[in-house]
């Protein structure tokens, strides 16, 4: 059985913009876990890791090691910090959540999830779909079938060019 010491992994630094930017490292790859997956993730102050965005597949719980934040569901905010376990069900855009680092130091947490797939994610603010299969998000992106992103469209009859 893997015993993982926080303090001994590498993190893997991830930015985009001006507004994302957070160091990682996977907690379960490697390990055998075929059905959960976790991370540590350390967000710098004023920043976040991911855009809003919902799973339709997979539930995710972040446990807050340190710092402070937000966790912003749809148009709501809810202050969270060390000690807090937060709780975010799989579902549409209701269910939709992000981390904001709204402090003076870095939010550290563990984001830990099922591995479920297919897997269909959304992110309300850019309107975009996500569809993952062979790997779930987070996943070994080697085993990954199908990895498709578009933007929320009209709608394309089912038999429409067949």
């Amino acid at each position: 059985m893997p015993i993982i010491s926080l303090d001994s992994l590498t993190l893997t630094r991830q930015s985009h913009g001006d507004r994302f930017d957070a160091a990682f490292a996977s907690l379960t790859a490697g390990t055998g876990a075929q059905h959960l997956g976790a991370r540590l993730v350390e967000v710098p102050p004023g920043k976040r890791a991911w855009p809003l965005h919902c799973h339709y597949n997979n539930d995710e719980i972040f446990v807050i090691l340190s710092g402070s934040g937000q966790l912003r569901e749809g148009s709501r905010t809810t202050p969270v910090s060390a000690g807090q376990v937060l709780v975010c069900p799989a579902g549409g855009p209701d269910a939709a959540h992000q981390l904001i680092n709204d402090g003076t130091a870095p939010l550290r947490y563990l984001a830990v999830s099922s591995m479920r797939e297919p897997d269909i994610m959304e992110y309300p603010d850019s309107g975009k779909l996500v569809a993952f299969a062979g790997a779930a998000p987070g996943g070994d992106k080697n085993k990954r079938r199908l990895s498709l992103t578009q933007y929320r469209g009209p709608e394309v009859d089912y038999w429409e060019g067949e």
